[in-house]
């Protein structure tokens, strides 16, 4: 069964015509209950499974939010990006491309995440981080303020990149390592 439907509220964005959601049942994994209006998407096949999109959050183009995600805030998923898993995309937060966010990953604040990136396990990405080409952001680590993690580089374990950091390449960073303005 079908857990939303088209509320008929359209908006344009852009050359695109958005759809706000309806909850047609309840989903009290996301707070929300039958009738509940959400956020907006360009079509049903946005949005599957429990997945949930709310307040001025957009998914558009070929983009997918399923099994128990939620995009909400501002955020908005485009392409052919797919969020899902329990992963949350929140604030002002991108992710677009090819991009992936799964698992129990976290995109927040005004973070990217494009190209054929892909952000799971636990991993989490916010403030101005941008997560971009082909890089793995995953397990427990941390991607946050201004750094950047793009080419194929892998960001893993309890490894935390902040400040102005850039890890880019071939670069790996793992376990219980810190990287602060590159340093």
């Amino acid at each position: 069964m079908k857990h939303f439907k088209l509320s008929g509220e359209t908006k344009n964005c852009g050359m695109t015509t958005l759809h706000r959601i309806e909850a047609l049942i309840d989903l009290p994994q996301h707070g929300v209950k039958a009738g509940d209006r959400g956020g907006w998407i360009e079509s049903e096949s946005n949005l599957s499974g429990s997945a949930w999109v709310a307040g001025n959050a957009l998914v558009f183009g070929d983009a997918r939010v399923y099994d128990d995600a939620r995009v909400y805030g501002n955020a908005w998923v485009g392409g052919d990006a797919q969020v899902h898993g329990n992963a949350r995309v929140s604030g002002d937060a991108r992710v677009y491309g090819n991009a992936r966010v799964s698992g129990d990953a976290k995109v927040s604040g005004d973070a990217k995440v494009s190209g054929d990136a892909w952000v799971y396990g636990n991993a989490w990405v916010y403030g101005n981080a941008w997560v971009y080409g082909n890089a793995w952001v995953s397990d427990n680590a941390l991607v946050s303020d201004n750094a950047l993690v793009s080419g194929d580089a892998r960001v893993h374990g309890n490894a935390r990149v902040s400040g102005d950091a850039r890890v880019s390449g071939d670069a790996r960073v793992s376990g219980d390592v810190w990287l602060f303005d590159g340093k």
